[in-house]
């Protein structure tokens, strides 16, 4: 693994590991020790990858695992816009390194990365301490990807573009660089917040979203200022969503537990301790 130019040059470095439990638990363990960041953490292979309320995510050797830690990043209270930050990020670079199916590529609130409707890609953001250390993990899914899980999956390679962790990782390192910079410590969200619009799979078609206690469905108006989704009901009112996983109105649910995603953690805006447990 090698960073872009442009990103060592702005003072982040990178930790390359063979095997980790996970990136964002390595991260937020160095900075309980005194790591500052910017620093980049990959791993060739995870032994407890997660993502979400402990859904386990599949890291065989091949794909990308990578974790960006930063400290005080932002005031605590915007701080969760980071997987937004991140996802459009991640969207530069794989757009970048497998151009041809650029155009199948889209977001999906509020942070997996699909394409032909198939998750290719996520995101865990998580922090804790004061002053706030943020792990930003990805995962890319370069030549594997995951079988029945609760919304299909697919890989770079199984959609026709061959590109390596080694490649999608320098890339991504630069593309990540320019959005932290555009969204300049939260003052900037509101162009990450267009940008991460117009590339959104499912604005203005109907979708389901399952809440920690129900499930809703509605038309997906918008993103508030804040990046959370705005929900057009059936009675014509608006319901905003904090935290929720979204499935397309006509997929059939399916409650198996190995999702691939790594979701968004709400909570960030109030920091937390992480779970060494879980990743």
């Amino acid at each position: 693994m090698d960073l872009a130019p442009a990103a060592a040059a702005a003072g982040f470095r990178l930790i390359a590991c063979e095997q980790v439990d996970s990136t964002n638990a390595e991260a937020l363990r160095r900075a309980r020790g005194g790591e500052p960041g910017p620093l980049w953490i990959t791993a060739r292979v995870q032994s407890a990858g997660r993502g979400r309320r402990g859904r386990s995510w599949a890291s065989p050797e091949g794909n990308l695992y990578a974790t960006l830690l930063l400290t005080d990043p932002s005031p605590p209270k915007v701080a969760a816009q980071l997987s937004f930050v991140a996802a459009l990020a991640l969207h530069d670079a794989v757009s970048e390194v497998a151009g041809a199916i650029a155009p199948h590529v889209g977001l999906k609130w509020p942070n997996d990365m699909l394409c032909h409707g198939a998750k290719l890609a996520g995101i865990l953001v998580e922090g804790e301490g004061t002053p706030l250390a943020t792990a930003i993990g990805l995962g890319v899914n370069c030549t594997h990807h995951p079988e029945g899980t609760d919304y299909p999956a697919t890989d770079l390679g199984a959609e026709g573009a061959i590109a390596s962790p080694e490649r999608v990782f320098s890339v991504l390192s630069a593309t990540m660089l320019q959005r932290l910079r555009q969204w300049d410590r939260g003052d900037g969200f509101a162009a990450i917040r267009a940008a991460w619009l117009a590339r959104a799979t499912d604005l203005a078609r109907e979708i389901r979203v399952r809440l920690a206690d129900r499930e809703v469905t509605g038309r997906f108006d918008t993103l508030d200022l804040s990046g959370r989704l705005i929900l057009s009901l059936p009675d014509g009112s608006l319901e905003t969503i904090a935290a929720g996983d979204v499935f397309p109105f006509d997929r059939a649910d399916n409650t198996g537990d190995a999702s691939p995603t790594l979701s968004f953690e709400p909570s960030l805006a109030s920091p937390r301790r992480g779970d060494d447990r879980d990743l």
